[in-house]
């Protein structure tokens, strides 16, 4: 009998711990509202920068040729180096130039002598003409004589400053300052009057152009946005600063150029320049470089922090607004560019609107929520954790 009582006892046991409690929990209240942290909307004014992919191109750029052929004789710079205008860089033999000037000196000198005799004839055979002491014909011969040594004198003239120029051509000089090149020859080369090869590039690195690309499409909305007066140009020429390869920020600031005036029908992009000084040379032909452009300013500017703005099925932008009731909205925003850490917002929001930025997993759409208490700094927790131990 005895299993049999303490069996039934079990099972009575297990069949009270079974039921349902019906009976609420003395004390407890009813459901907390969800504390989130919000972001205010407050418009402000916002340089608009548009950053873009560009490269560097020299200010000035002279390809060295030779003007008169001859053989090399001379290199007189270090390759790499940076040159003065005028500064000579080759020297081709001379020798043949130097003749050539030197007997186009003496033809000149010939050709005055010849002006000399044959001036004063004139002057005797007009006395002469006058008289009859002469023949009409000789005196217009002497006068033609006369223009004829003087027409020798002038041709003479301008032989021997020819041969000046190419006796000086034969000293290759540096055509701008800047920064040498490799030099493609060596002494002993022969080469020609303005052959296809250069013998050395010359390129002025200081200031120095950035050439970058922008959509026609971004350039028109920008253009737009300007002439409705949503974005304001700030001052003259809009400013640019680079971002180089490694990331890093070019010290110096450049200002915007120009626009070309044509779209690549390739791509679609417009070519624009920007000029920067470049004193210490960071700044090379060929570097990739990304170019900040400042287009504007918006004086009604809405930043939203990253973290408040999420993506729905569709991949339009929302965030979750608290209302002036207490409830949650959803929004759907149109973005514009990255500001740091927060996003540009072009619409979907408005000045006083409370951005939900913490808490978003705790709340949807349609609930209530509320604003979380800012915690107290740690000299208030200390006084009050005092008070409560007094």
């Amino acid at each position: 009998m005895k299993p049999i009582s303490l069996i039934l006892i079990s099972a009575a046991a297990l069949s009270a711990g079974c039921q349902p409690t019906t009976a609420a929990a003395p004390g407890a209240g009813p459901a907390q509202v969800a504390a989130v942290a919000v972001h205010t909307v407050a418009p402000r004014s916002l340089a608009i920068t548009t950053e873009l992919p560009g490269r560097t191109t020299a200010y000035q750029v002279a390809e060295v040729r030779p003007q008169v052929g001859g053989l090399v004789q001379k290199r007189l710079f270090a390759e790499g180096a940076d040159v003065k205008a005028g500064a000579q860089l080759y020297q081709i033999d001379p020798a043949t130039y130097q003749a050539a000037y030197n007997s186009a000196k003496a033809a000149l000198a010939k050709a005055k002598a010849n002006l000399m005799a044959a001036t004063p004839k004139v002057a005797r055979y007009k006395d002469l003409v006058a008289i009859e002491g002469v023949s009409r014909q000789d005196y217009d011969d002497a006068v033609a004589a006369a223009e004829q040594a003087k027409a020798d004198v002038e041709a003479a003239a301008a032989a021997l400053d020819t041969a000046r120029i190419n006796l000086e051509y034969t000293r290759v000089a540096a055509p701008i300052s800047g920064r040498i090149s490799r030099s493609n020859v060596t002494p002993g080369a022969l080469v020609t009057a303005g052959q296809a090869g250069a013998l050395t590039t010359v390129q002025q690195l200081d200031p120095i152009y950035v050439d970058v690309t922008q959509s026609s499409t971004e350039m028109l909305r920008l253009k737009r946005e300007l002439e409705s007066g949503s974005l304001k140009k700030d001052g003259g020429q809009a400013r640019v600063t680079l971002l180089l390869a490694d990331g890093s920020r070019y010290a110096q600031e450049g200002k915007l150029q120009f626009a070309d005036a044509s779209v690549d029908p390739g791509t679609g992009n417009v070519v624009l320049r920007a000029l920067f000084p470049n004193p210490k040379h960071d700044l090379l032909p060929g570097m990739f470089v990304r170019a900040v452009v400042e287009s504007g300013v918006d004086e009604q500017a809405i930043l939203v922090p990253q973290q408040g703005v999420t993506r729905n099925a569709k991949g339009e932008a929302t965030a979750l607004v608290l209302n002036n009731e207490g409830k949650v909205e959803q929004r759907v925003l149109a973005t514009g560019s990255t500001v740091g850490d927060q996003w540009l917002v072009k619409s979907g929001l408005a000045a006083g609107d409370r951005v939900i930025i913490d808490g978003l997993q705790k709340v949807r759409p349609g609930a209530p929520a509320q604003v979380a208490a800012a915690p107290a700094s740690a000299p208030a927790q200390a006084a009050a954790t005092k008070r409560a131990a007094q």
